[in-house]
């Protein structure tokens, strides 16, 4: 059973166990009225019977919440769902043209005459960005966090080189989202670009590795 079909179980049981217990409580007034003796006190079990009618109320409005919650809770991971499976499918894409140079030209032409080796880091750095740009949107990881992650990020020269050349493709992609938060992102990004270029030139990327020995 996929995790889908699991949230949607339990999602049922929860509906289930609320509107069983609902009426178990709406019904025992008149369980007792049934079962009480010709001479007992009515009034008593009509003070009960409101009592019970009160919690039943307040019992039904408490499931109702819990069960739109529920449904906020499974929306939320079916976003989720979605969205891992919309990067699995842009990872594969850009891994495929990475190990094959004849796809390049599939994609949009971006900085022209550089070498396949400077291509294949763009677009390496464009998945990285991808990735933060998601849990960002998602929302496993807030302004601070991603402001450390850039920083880290764009002391490297390909990181630099990439965002030099794709940060306005970004800004018109997250403007024509319209999301406030992919919008702002892109703005985070621009933010820590601009201090990392104003704190110095970056780590080369020949100084990354050590020469083979």
């Amino acid at each position: 059973m996929g995790a889908t079909s699991t949230r949607r179980v339990r999602l049922v049981t929860w509906i289930l166990i609320a509107v069983a217990t609902a009426l178990l409580i709406a019904l025992t007034p008149l369980v007792l009225q049934a079962a009480a003796p010709a001479n007992k006190d009515w009034g008593r079990l009509s003070d009960i019977s409101q009592t019970y009618g009160a919690l039943s109320v307040l019992f039904s409005a408490a499931a109702l919440v819990g069960v739109a919650a529920s449904l906020v809770h499974q929306a939320r991971q079916t976003e989720i769902a979605n969205d891992e499976a919309q990067r699995a499918s842009h990872r594969e894409l850009v891994l495929t043209a990475i190990n094959d140079a004849d796809l390049v030209v599939c994609y949009e032409p971006g900085p022209l005459r550089v070498s396949l080796r400077t291509r294949k880091q763009l677009w390496f750095s464009n998945l990285i960005l991808h990735h933060w740009y998601a849990d960002y949107r998602l929302k496993r990881i807030n302004d601070d966090a991603l402001r450390v992650l850039l920083t880290d990020h764009f002391q490297g020269e390909a990181a630099r080189r990439h965002w030099y050349t794709s940060a306005d493709p970004w800004r018109r992609y997250v403007s024509a989202l319209g999301d406030r938060r992919s919008v702002r992102f892109a703005v985070l990004v621009d933010e820590v670009y601009t201090a990392a270029e104003a704190g110095g030139p970056p780590t080369p990327s020949r100084a990354y590795l050590a020469p083979p020995s």
